[in-house]
């Protein structure tokens, strides 16, 4: 068997300076939000997507060493939404321009995902790319993303994040 390996867990004296926001403003937008640890010690990505000036996402993105992956099938994150969409994402490579994205609906309780690696599916900019699904050999960065074309405030809870 093999044993789990942590990529995150938030606690109440997490260092978030490898976690970045990544907003639409990057390209223009006007989406805004934030990363903290609350005082339950839960990583907490809050803010607002906005669609002015065709803006519509909103992201943060913990990157850390290359990490070996090949002898894990699974991502299992355990997190409370706040009922919206969205969505996890792999790099498998920094210099990669795409993700390989699993989409998910919380439910605005706890709950905890088990996302096949193998099921998620190359995109870049909002396009899916005819290109084989995630290979699961590194890690490079994961992130978390909302982008439902629609502008609303949202709130994602996140204890923690590993590896089966």
């Amino acid at each position: 068997m093999i044993t789990p390996i942590s990529i995150f867990d938030f606690t109440t004296d997490s260092n978030l300076s490898q976690w970045t926001v990544l907003d639409d403003v990057v390209m223009g937008g006007r989406s805004s939000s934030k990363i903290y640890v609350n005082s339950e010690g839960h990583g907490v990505f809050e803010g607002h997507v906005s669609l002015e000036n065709n803006g519509g996402f909103a992201s943060v993105r913990y990157q850390s060493e290359l990490m070996e992956v090949g002898q894990f099938s699974k991502c299992v994150i355990r997190l409370r939404g706040d009922g919206e969409n969205y969505q996890f994402r792999i790099k498998s490579k920094e210099q990669d321009s795409h993700s390989y994205i699993a989409k998910f609906k919380t439910t605005g309780e706890w709950q905890t995902l088990e996302i096949n690696m193998d099921e998620m599916t190359p995109w870049f900019r909002g396009r899916r790319l005819d290109i084989p699904n995630y290979p699961g050999n590194t890690i490079a960065s994961i992130s978390f993303l909302i982008g439902n074309k629609k502008a609303e405030d949202f709130k994602l809870e996140i204890d923690r994040i590993e590896l089966r």
